[in-house]
C-alpha cells in the first residue's frame, strides 16, 4: 500500500525529500517530548506538493510503525494529530498532553487515510492573550502551548514576548534616556494596551529591566520552538507609539497625542503617535526592524502592527487616513522588502461609527492587496468581512474570539464556528485565507475552540454532534466509557455550545464577579454578558448529575484530569446560575416596603453561602486557583521579594480593578478559589450590610457611596501578598467529589 501510495505521488510530479531533512526534525523532538515511548515508531516524510498536505499510513514491512508523508511541516504535525486522536484515541489539552496514554501496540491505518487544510493560514492568539492568559507563562508552560498549536495545524502564531527589550533599543539610539523610557513603558500585565496606543506609564511601580531581560530570553526560546515545528511567528513592528520626551527630542516632528482610552487619567492614556507620514517614522522603523532580526536570527516577513485599536485616528479625512496606511507600509517594505502588514479588524467593529466604508476603503486601499492580512477579530458574532467586500480585495482570515478578558463561563456557538468559515470561504468573490483562534483569554470551553481549528482541514461544516461524540471519547478514556458522559455533552453541545442568541454571543461573566450594586448586573448583553441564554434546569443540572452517574459507573474518570476539571467547572456554573436567583430575591426584599434589617440579612445568607460552597469547589482543582496566578508572577523575580511584590501586585490588579482606581473594574474576573473567598465574598459581604444599615437607619440607597466602598476594597486587597491571610494556601485544597455531592442536594 505504501508502495502504491508512492507510485501515486509520483505519476503528479510529486517528489519525495530526504527523510531525514532538518525541516521534520521539530516533529521528531515533539514525539519525544510528548509520545518517548514511541519515538522510534513514526516516521515523517517530506514530499513536495501545493498546501499543506499529509497522508499517514502504516510502514510497510514494519509492525506497529507509523508513517506520515507530509508536504510541509505542519502538514505533519496535524497528520500526527490525526493519526493519535482517530486512531489512537488521546489527545492533548491545556490542560495537559495525553498522548503518552497511545496503547503500547500502537493500532493500524489500513488503507492510508489523507487530509489537506482548506487554507493556507491557521491563527493563533490575540495581542492581549499576552497579558491575560500568557503574561507569566515560563518556557515549559509555552512549550505545551506550542506543541498544541503544531498538532493542530496552527503555522502563523503571533510571536509578542519581548517587544520592549528591541523598543528599548531603538528608543535609546534615537535619543531618548532610560527614564524616558521607563516613564513610558507599562507593567507586565498591562503591556498589551501600552503596545496598543492604549494606555503610557504605569502604577505601582516602573517596569524593572530585569522583567525585560527575561522576556528577551523567553522569546528566544519561543521562536526557536515555533521555527522546530514550522510555524512562521508573526512579528512587532514599530507602531508609531512614542513617549512624551520624544517630542522634546525632535520638535520638528508630527507627533500628536493620542485619544483618551476608558477613562484613564491623561497621564496614563493620550499616548504620543509619530505620524507615518513623517520621515522619522520609516527611520524608526527601519532600526526596529532591523534590530529584532539581528536580536532573534528572525526570517518571518509578517508583522503585526494596530495603530488605532479603541484610538481613533485624529481624522476621518479619507486622504489622511491614505497617507497614514501609506507610510506604515512604505515603512516596513523599506526596512524589509518582502514585507506583510497585518493588523486586526477590530477596530472596525469597535468604532463602527467612525470606520464607514469609504473611509475603510481609504484608509486598506494605499496597501496593496498583497502586502495585508487582516483578521477579522470576531467571525462569529460581528463579522466585518460582509460589510466590507472582503476588505475590499485584502487577505483576511476568519476568527473566532469567543472569551473577552479570560472571563470563565460556559457558553459556545457551535452552528456558528462549524458553517461560518465555509460560508465566508465560498462567498463570491471572497479573499478569505486563513482560520483562526483570537480568544482574549484561554480560559475554558475547549470544546468551542478545539473544533474551530479542526474544522480549518474540512471542507464541509463538520457535524456537530458527530465531532462532540468523538471529542469526550478521547477527552475521558476510560474503557468502558459510560453512556452518561456522552449523554451529558450531548445536552451540552445541542443547548449551552449551541447558543444562537445574538445578543450573548460570548463567555457568560458571573455576577458575583461584578461590583455589588441593586441594578445593572443581570441580562447584561453584548460581548460581557450576564444573561443566561438557556434553562440551567434542563442544560446544565441534568448534565452535571449525567457526569456524576458516569463517575459511579466507573471510577476510573476521577483519575481522568479533564473529566475532574470539567465536573468542576459544571458544577461552578449551577453555582453561578442560582446566585442570579439569590440576588433577584435579595434585591426584592430589600425593595419591599416590609424590608427590616433580619430579612435582608436572612435574604443575603444565600448569597454568602453560594460563594463559600464555590470557594471550596475551585480550591479542589488546580485549574482554578488565584494562588496559581499569584505563584507564577512571582516566580520571575527569585528571590527578589521587592519585585515578587510588585509582580503580584500587576497579578492582583489586573483580575480585579484593571487600573489605579478600577478604570475597566472587573474586566478580567475570573473563578478562581482565593478570589471568591477573598475578594468577591468581601464585596458581597460589605454591600449586604450596607443595606441592611439603609433599612435600619431609613436611608436611601446610595450608588455612589457603594461603589467608594467596593473601590477601597479592591485598594487595599490588591496591596495584600498571597498567605498572609488566614487560610490562604498555595495549593489544592479539599475534595472535589464531597462538595460536587453537596451541590447536588442544595442547589439542584
Amino acid at each position: 500500500m505504501r508502495m502504491f501510495f508512492l507510485l501515486l505521488l509520483a505519476s503528479f510530479g510529486v517528489l519525495l525529500v530526504d527523510a531525514s531533512s532538518s525541516d521534520v526534525q521539530g516533529i521528531y523532538s515533539l514525539v519525544q517530548r510528548l509520545i518517548p515511548q514511541h519515538q522510534n515508531s513514526f516516521t515523517f516524510n517530506l514530499v513536495e506538493g501545493k498546501g499543506d498536505v499529509f497522508t499517514i499510513s502504516d510502514t510497510s514491512g514494519s509492525n506497529g510503525a507509523i508513517t506520515v508523508d507530509c508536504t510541509t511541516t505542519s502538514a505533519c504535525a496535524r497528520g500526527l494529530y490525526t493519526y493519535v486522536t482517530e486512531f489512537g484515541g488521546v489527545d492533548i489539552y491545556w490542560t495537559g498532553s495525553r498522548l503518552n496514554q497511545l496503547p503500547s501496540e500502537l493500532p493500524p491505518v489500513g488503507s492510508p487515510v489523507s487530509g489537506s487544510a482548506i487554507v493556507p493560514y491557521r491563527y493563533f492568539f490575540n495581542t492581549v492573550t499576552f497579558d491575560y492568559t500568557c503574561v507569566w507563562w515560563n518556557f515549559d508552560q509555552w512549550s505545551l502551548e506550542l506543541d498544541w498549536l503544531a498538532l493542530r495545524g496552527v503555522n502563523l502564531p503571533l510571536a509578542w514576548v519581548g517587544y520592549e527589550y528591541t523598543l528599548e533599543q531603538v528608543f535609546l539610539e534615537a535619543g531618548l534616556t532610560q527614564a524616558d523610557i521607563e516613564d513610558y513603558l507599562s507593567g507586565p500585565a498591562f503591556q498589551a494596551w501600552n503596545r496598543f496606543g492604549n494606555i503610557q506609564g504605569n502604577w505601582g511601580g516602573q517596569l524593572p529591566q530585569q522583567w525585560v531581560d527575561d522576556q528577551y530570553a523567553l522569546q528566544q526560546q519561543i521562536l526557536q520552538r515555533m521555527s522546530e515545528l514550522g510555524m512562521t511567528p508573526v512579528m512587532p513592528a514599530f507602531t508609531g507609539f512614542v513617549p512624551m520626551a520624544m517630542a522634546d527630542v525632535y520638535p520638528n516632528a508630527s507627533i500628536i497625542r493620542g485619544s483618551q482610552w476608558s477613562g484613564y487619567p491623561s497621564t496614563l492614556t493620550n499616548v504620543s503617535f509619530l505620524e507615518p507620514m513623517d520621515p522619522l517614522f520609516a527611520t524608526l522603523q527601519k532600526s526596529f526592524i532591523t534590530k529584532q532580526q539581528q536580536n532573534y536570527n528572525v526570517t518571518s516577513h509578517i508583522y503585526t502592527l494596530d495603530q488605532y485599536n479603541e484610538n481613533n485616528p485624529l481624522t476621518n479625512d479619507t486622504s489622511y487616513l491614505a497617507g497614514v496606511s501609506a507610510g506604515t507600509f512604505a515603512s516596513l517594505r523599506a526596512a524589509d522588502p518582502e514585507a506583510i502588514w497585518m493588523m486586526q479588524g477590530w477596530l472596525f467593529f469597535s468604532s463602527e461609527s467612525f470606520w464607514t466604508n469609504p473611509v475603510i476603503e481609504a484608509f486598506l486601499g494605499s496597501v496593496p492587496n498583497d502586502g495585508m492580512i487582516i483578521l477579522d477579530l470576531y467571525s462569529e458574532a460581528a463579522p466585518q468581512w460582509n460589510r466590507t467586500g472582503s476588505y475590499f480585495g485584502k487577505d483576511w482570515i476568519w476568527c473566532e474570539l469567543h472569551d473577552y478578558g479570560g472571563n470563565i463561563g460556559m457558553e459556545g456557538n457551535l452552528p456558528a464556528v462549524t458553517t461560518g468559515p465555509i460560508t465566508a470561504l465560498d462567498y463570491p468573490g471572497s479573499t478569505m485565507k486563513g482560520m483562526g483562534l483570537t480568544m482574549e483569554g484561554q480560559e475554558g470551553n475547549e470544546l468551542v475552540y478545539d473544533i474551530l481549528l479542526d474544522q480549518a482541514w474540512s471542507a464541509a461544516p463538520l457535524d456537530i454532534n458527530t465531532y462532540t461524540a468523538s471529542w469526550v471519547s478521547r477527552r475521558y478514556p476510560v474503557n468502558p466509557l459510560p453512556a452518561a458522559a456522552q449523554e451529558a455533552w450531548g445536552i451540552l453541545s445541542s443547548t449551552v455550545y449551541s447558543n444562537e442568541d445574538p445578543n450573548t454571543q460570548a463567555t457568560i461573566k458571573s455576577i458575583y464577579e461584578l461590583a455589588p450594586n441593586l441594578t445593572g448586573l443581570i441580562d447584561r448583553t453584548g460581548h460581557h454578558p450576564t444573561e443566561i441564554p438557556y434553562d440551567t434546569s434542563t442544560t446544565i443540572v441534568p448534565a452535571l448529575r449525567l457526569l456524576v452517574q458516569a463517575v459511579e459507573e466507573n471510577p476510573e474518570l476521577k483519575c481522568v484530569p479533564e473529566f475532574v476539571y470539567d465536573v468542576v467547572d459544571v458544577t461552578r456554573q449551577v453555582l453561578s446560575n442560582r446566585f442570579i436567583d439569590e440576588y433577584n430575591t435579595l434585591v426584592a426584599t430589600y425593595n419591599s416596603t416590609y424590608a427590616t434589617p433580619d430579612t435582608v440579612a436572612a435574604a443575603g445568607e444565600p448569597l454568602l453561602a453560594i460563594l463559600s460552597t464555590l470557594d471550596s469547589l475551585l480550591a479542589t482543582n488546580e485549574y482554578f486557583l488565584l494562588s496559581t496566578w499569584i505563584a507564577d508572577a512571582r516566580s520571575w523575580a527569585g528571590n527578589n521579594v521587592t519585585y515578587a511584590n510588585y509582580l503580584e501586585y500587576n497579578a492582583r490588579n489586573q483580575i480585579t480593578l484593571w487600573g489605579p482606581t478600577g478604570e475597566i473594574n472587573d474586566y478580567a474576573s475570573k473563578a478562581w478559589a482565593g478570589l471568591v473567598g477573598g475578594y468577591y465574598t468581601q464585596r458581597w459581604e460589605s454591600f449586604i450590610t450596607y443595606l441592611e444599615d439603609s433599612v435600619k437607619n431609613e436611608t436611601p440607597y446610595n450608588s455612589t457611596e457603594v461603589a467608594d466602598a467596593m473601590l477601597d476594597i479592591g485598594e487595599h486587597w490588591d496591596l495584600e501578598i498571597w498567605g498572609q491571610r488566614a487560610g490562604e494556601t498555595w495549593g489544592v485544597t479539599g475534595n472535589t467529589w464531597d462538595v460536587v455531592n453537596e451541590v447536588l442536594g442544595q442547589w439542584t
